[in-house]
């Protein structure tokens, strides 16, 4: 969108009796005003998110400067500080826009594995499994190493924030687990099964390899149903 054209005063200043005093025109403090070209139309911000996440995973947080984050998203070297004010706050911000996206998509698929909310514990698991994977190591899925890694960089209120974010999205794995366990089928307690459970997943953006390892996502959400409850098939089938 362009900027819209401020109307002037000359025309008043024309009809004045007394000639306007000239005034220097005042200098803007702080940061430049953004050019059309800079202005965030909703996709410079996320173009710079995604393009950080995928250079703080290959490259650490600390080996990758500003200027690259800029050159990876097409923008001239100083653009990312127009949206952010340091490297460090764009590190936060690749973390808590890729646990909010994964919340929205976990969300999503829940309900659309059942809207009425009565499908089986097992298929519920199997639906959060599977959506897990596909946050790992789907399209999008640099935050997580980055989440992984880098967090010892973040102020403590980010780490916090992060946290909350992070206990909401495990906590819609607690009832389920507990349901399995009430049915003999998870024989782990429930808080120590969650923890196992999600750092075997998580470890997996360090070993996957689609070509490599010859398993899709289906499959190892197979795999994990059944090592963590068992080579059974949900009951309602």
């Amino acid at each position: 969108m362009q900027p819209t054209n401020v109307p002037t005063a000359v025309s008043a200043l024309v009809a004045a009796k007394t000639p306007p005093i000239e005034l220097a025109p005042r200098r803007p403090r702080g940061r430049p005003r953004k050019r059309a070209d800079e202005l965030d139309d909703g996709n410079r911000r996320q173009e710079l998110i995604a393009a950080a996440a995928g250079l703080f995973r290959r490259q650490g947080f600390e080996a990758t400067t500003t200027r690259d984050i800029a050159a990876a998203a097409g923008m001239q070297s100083g653009s990312p500080f127009y949206h952010f004010k340091s490297k460090a706050e764009l590190l936060h911000a690749v973390m808590d826009s890729g646990m909010r996206t994964a919340l929205a998509r976990q969300e999503a698929v829940l309900h659309a594995l059942d809207p009425q909310g009565q499908a089986s514990a097992w298929r519920q698991l199997q639906a959060l499994v599977c959506n897990h994977f596909s946050v790992l190591l789907g399209p999008g899925s640099d935050f997580i190493p980055v989440m992984l890694y880098e967090r010892r960089s973040l102020r403590p209120a980010q780490s916090e924030a992060l946290n909350a974010l992070k206990a909401r999205y495990e906590a819609r794995w607690v009832p389920v687990l507990e349901a399995l366990h009430a049915q003999g089928r998870l024989r782990a307690p429930v808080p120590l099964a969650r923890l196992l459970m999600f750092g075997a997943l998580n470890w997996t953006v360090q070993w996957y390899d689609a070509h490599r390892n010859g398993a899709s996502i289906d499959a190892l959400t197979d795999a994990t149903l059944k090592l963590f409850v068992g080579p059974f098939a949900d009951p309602e089938d």
